[in-house]
């Protein structure tokens, strides 16, 4: 066996070791919190946890699209962090509509929709046409959708009674919740789009090496582009869940809800044998960011240090992302 060969396969392993590390680092944790949260193991917490993580894994799939059409780079690749403030400006209108009781749920729904549809549109012709890097670009959307959002709300909480949204938290079949059933469908709908159609795959390709899917004759703008609107969608869908989840909508959960995103989203990275972000990968990671944070509550640690260590895992997330990368 040549010392080539040999200098592959070991930079292979080290690079499949370095990228296990946040999933080690993650059970580690819930194995302590098993250990020591009063109750974390309890079937009655593990269905919290599932409940909880529902938004979360929506706009998880939303950012995995993204991810997939633009490469795994947080820096030049794909990624949009626009997608928890197009979810609260979603939430926000939907909930002064239905506050003023002379709207419906279906006008409500159409015009938050028409305005994710906008944030979208907006961030794919940033990108693609302006060739903004999309970083920067979905982190400036963001301060400004928010801002929208409090306009709209005068930042004040809405409270929302509808049975409709009502429905989502309550329970349906054998107890379990409506709104796990619809993300469970959601979920697999969205895995047979992005990993078994035509266009799924041409976004992935896409998001693998731009310059080989275009010398094949994508259209990989367009591709791009087109991953911001399913971002986009996916945060309409998810107020739907914020909504249900706080009984109406409440000013600053878009903050914790892009830590948690950015955070499942490449952590689910670790499932993949080619440590590359997955859709799968992203709804696995949304569940144990949640937990997680349940057992952080579980336990008592102080709010500030929690958002303090969830900060430390997605350096150490990405970091060990980056590196795992390199070594291949």
């Amino acid at each position: 066996m040549s010392l080539e060969t040999l200098s592959r396969r070991s930079s292979t392993s080290l690079s499949a070791a370095i990228g296990a590390i946040p999933l080690i680092l993650f059970v580690g944790l819930l194995i302590y919190f098993g250990l020591n949260a009063p109750n974390f193991l309890t079937v009655t917490n593990l269905k919290l946890v599932l409940v909880q993580s529902l938004p979360v894994m929506l706009i998880c799939i939303g950012l995995s699209a993204v991810v997939m059409a633009g490469g795994d780079d947080v820096v030049s690749g794909g990624i949009d962090l626009s997608i928890p403030a197009t979810t609260v400006l979603c939430a926000g209108i939907m909930a002064s509509l239905l506050s003023a009781e002379s709207t419906g749920l279906f006008v409500a729904s159409i015009v938050a929709l028409l305005a994710a549809l906008l944030v979208g549109g907006m961030n794919a012709l940033l990108v693609t046409r302006l060739s903004m890097t999309p970083l920067l670009t979905t982190l400036a959307m963001f301060v400004a959708v928010v801002g929208v959002n409090n306009v709209v709300t005068q930042r004040k909480r809405i409270n929302v009674d509808h049975d409709a949204i009502n429905a989502i938290r309550e329970p349906f079949f054998f107890g379990i919740p409506l709104g796990l059933i619809l993300v469970a469908l959601i979920t697999l709908i969205a895995f047979h789009f992005l990993h078994r159609t035509k266009w799924g795959l041409n976004l992935q390709a896409a998001g693998g090496s731009r310059d080989a899917a275009s010398i094949s004759g994508l259209n990989v703008n367009r591709l791009f582009g087109q991953s911001f609107t399913v971002a986009s969608v996916m945060g309409f869908v998810c107020s739907y869940f914020v909504l249900a989840r706080g009984a109406g909508s409440s000013p600053g959960v878009e903050d914790n809800l892009m830590v948690e995103m950015v955070l499942a989203t490449f952590l689910g990275a670790a499932f993949s044998p080619r440590r590359v972000v997955t859709m799968w990968g992203a709804a696995l990671g949304a569940v144990l960011v949640v937990a997680i944070s349940v057992g952080f509550k579980s336990m008592g640690v102080n709010v500030f240090w929690t958002g303090l260590i969830k900060g430390s895992l997605i350096v150490v997330v990405v970091a060990t992302a980056a590196l795992s990368q390199r070594l291949n």
